[in-house]
């Protein structure tokens, strides 16, 4: 853990930005999911990032291995590399705002693995908050139907997404487990440049079969933003503050993502989904409120 905490206001503001920024993810991933194979969409993403970041480290601190720091930052990385290349072969199947949705289901699990991780303490109000996400969660993604969620008709990119986000529920509790007070951008660099390479092992085939040539130029442009704004920010940001207020609460910032999700895409012309979804996003984000306000006191006591 760090020796000193920075002020609880600025941490929580970070992580509303870096939920602002992850939620366009969702919607940029889902117009490009089609031009390129999950593992390269997922692979060009890291590889842009670590290259954006080298000159940084390089001037800040040192491209020299640290075998420690590369080890624990692999274990770390294969978890988002599983998550990302699950949802942009999710995107394929379903929408933006259905990942948005099942992504809420990771707080859940995330606490789960938090208990017997790092043994963080949940109190009554925070596992009650936790189950109100999950259902809000659930009301979305089958739409306030309870024939579709007894008959738990989800599609295939719903199936596809649910398995990323048991990969990413581990994500803040290994940070946490596994931090050992370096400097968080040096953490995130390791994270990025291991994760290339677990998916240079298991998809670099995949690079020689694609025509180059052919991607349109909107998707190298969407690459680009993903790599910087929502890949080295939002992984520095959770990074930054999750060994500060937690596994569990950093995870429940995903709350917010239905919302800004319908925000971005009414902004894009999309319009809303049926209104009978739109309780369910009340409720996750009443129970991002109850988390972060029963944490909160938790801490003070």
């Amino acid at each position: 853990m760090p020796t000193t905490t920075p002020p609880r206001p600025y941490l929580h503001l970070l992580m509303v930005i870096s939920a602002t920024l992850v939620s366009t993810s969702f919607t940029v991933g889902e117009a490009i999911a089609a031009d390129l194979d999950p593992a390269v969409l997922t692979l060009l993403r890291f590889l842009l990032a670590s290259i954006l970041l080298a000159p940084v480290i390089s001037l800040k601190h040192s491209l020299k291995p640290n075998w420690s720091l590369i080890g624990r930052s692999a274990i770390i990385s294969c978890c988002l590399v599983l998550f990302f290349w699950c949802m942009f072969l999710a995107l394929r199947y379903t929408t933006a705002l259905n990942t948005s949705v099942i992504f809420t289901l990771v707080p859940s699990i995330s606490g789960l693995f938090a208990t017997f991780l790092v043994r963080e303490r949940l109190g009554r109000p925070q596992l009650f908050a936790l189950a109100l996400g999950l259902i809000g969660a659930l009301w979305v993604i089958f739409r306030g139907d309870i024939e579709l969620l007894l008959a738990m008709a989800w599609n295939r990119g719903d199936l596809i997404f649910l398995l990323g986000c048991l990969s990413m529920a581990l994500y803040t509790p290994l940070v946490k487990l596994l931090y050992r007070g370096e400097s968080m951008l040096l953490m995130t660099f390791w994270v990025l440049v291991t994760g290339s390479v677990w998916l240079l092992l298991f998809g670099a085939d995949k690079l020689l079969v694609v025509e180059w040539a052919a991607v349109r130029p909107m998707v190298w442009w969407a690459l680009l933003y993903l790599a910087v704004f929502t890949t080295v920010i939002t992984f520095f940001l959770t990074q930054y503050c999750t060994p500060h207020i937690g596994a569990t609460r950093a995870m429940a910032y995903s709350y917010l993502y239905p919302g800004l999700v319908l925000l971005i895409d009414l902004a894009l012309g999309k319009g809303l989904p049926p209104l009978r979804t739109l309780p369910g996003i009340g409720i996750v984000l009443l129970a991002m409120v109850v988390l972060q306000y029963t944490s909160s006191r938790l801490e003070k006591q």
